[in-house]
């Protein structure tokens, strides 16, 4: 049987390649050699495609509910052999079959999409944190598994990473989220620094929103000074490529300082010379480096 045309929410190859420049994901893998870009690229348009049905499709909450259970079929059929309808799926086949990747990291990203339809926001740090599990980790999870680690304790330290990689995404895109409808700074921090939600729809920051910011980078930093600890755990390609996704993450925070925490205008972004600095210092001392950053209370 032909399969049949790819769903609504799905994105095209154009603004795929856009949003690959405009985000971290796909930092270092540019040098990477080509079947592991590939395997990457792949995974990337198939989480980039998740989020955009629970983001972007039009439509209400209950209609990209029904797209991103479709989609969750297809990734089914993907996993049992079967030629799914996703373009995106059908360009992941061949590093399900390379990779050996398993069903449930894919899984629980549609489930973080699927949440979004039903939470708006997070009442505390330990709540948001559980969101990333399975918004966050579950990539880092696949990234791993792609350069052949299977190591419990390299997983645990790449869940620290991840979750902080997406609090640190969460910073940056505060006003975007909140024109969809959605908080991703913990509430009980906006109350502590008595912001409102005013002051989230406004046109510049005000300075409790930038407390609640400023609160957040403080809590991705010391959960990558924790996972800085899996670089010394991977070798070879593995190590370069998970040092650039950190090293992004460091530029980021740099970008967030420097705009002193001003989110709601637009998203502060890394420059190119910050994460060569970050990733060059990573690759020889990797905790020692983020360490120092957290110390020395560069993001306070």
């Amino acid at each position: 049987m032909a399969p049949a045309p790819p769903g609504s929410g799905t994105v095209d190859d154009r603004v795929l390649r856009e949003k690959k420049q405009a985000e971290n994901f796909p930092v270092a893998l540019r040098i990477l050699p080509r079947d592991l870009r590939d395997d990457l690229g792949a995974v990337y348009d198939v989480a980039r495609v998740i989020d955009d049905l629970g983001d972007e499709a039009a439509g209400a909450a209950a209609e990209r509910t029904a797209g991103l259970l479709r989609f969750q079929h297809d990734l089914e059929r993907a996993f049992r052999g079967e030629q799914p309808h996703e373009r995106v799926l059908r360009d992941l086949l061949p590093a399900i079959r390379r990779r050996d990747l398993e069903l449930e990291p894919f899984n629980r990203l549609v489930r973080a999409n699927l949440q979004d339809q039903r939470v708006a926001s997070y009442a505390t740090q330990a709540e948001l944190e559980a969101y990333c599990v399975l918004s966050a980790d579950p990539v880092g999870r696949i990234v791993l598994r792609i350069f052949g680690v299977r190591d419990p304790e390299a997983e645990r330290l790449s869940d620290r990473v991840c979750t902080a990689l997406q609090l640190i995404e969460h910073c940056q895109d505060v006003g975007e989220d909140r024109r969809n409808g959605r908080v991703y700074l913990p509430q009980a921090d906006l109350a502590a620094f008595g912001a409102t939600a005013a002051d989230l729809d406004a046109r510049a920051t005000s300075r409790p929103v930038r407390l609640a910011v400023a609160a957040q980078t403080a809590r991705a930093l010391d959960l990558l000074a924790e996972g800085a600890a899996l670089l010394d755990r991977l070798h070879g390609w593995a190590r370069l490529a998970v040092a650039g996704y950190v090293a992004g993450g460091l530029a980021t925070l740099d970008a967030l300082r420097r705009a002193r925490w001003d989110v709601l205008p637009g998203a502060p972004r890394p420059r190119k010379p910050d994460v060569l600095a970050h990733l060059i210092a990573l690759l020889v001392r990797p905790a020692a480096h983020v360490r120092r950053i957290r110390e020395g209370g560069r993001f306070s």
